[in-house]
């Protein structure tokens, strides 16, 4: 399934850019960057619940914010990008 994850980590507070690259970190393992601070994961359950547990616990919930979007299995009919930055299937190989 797709899911995108959206995140705001308040950097203004102590450890909050740490907190920052750490979430993005982990977000860069389990699928692609397509904008600053969101990103498009193609996971299974289990992947996903993991996915959920590693950035929870990264998060200070009291400053920042993480939310996540199922769009299941068919997103290819959900999805739509107009403009700049060419999509890539993310289900395909990076290396041809």
């Amino acid at each position: 399934m797709l899911v995108l994850v959206t995140y705001d980590v308040n950097t203004t507070s102590n450890g909050g850019a740490r907190r920052l690259r750490k979430i993005s970190k982990i977000c860069q393992n389990y699928g692609q960057r397509v904008q600053h601070s969101v990103f498009e994961c193609v996971v299974d359950a289990t992947q996903y619940t993991t996915l959920k547990i590693e950035l929870s616990d990264i998060i200070d919930r009291e400053k920042d914010s993480l939310r996540f979007y199922q769009l299941g299995n068919n997103y290819k009919m959900k999805v739509e990008h107009i403009g700049v930055k060419d999509s890539i299937d993310i289900e395909q190989p990076l290396i041809f």
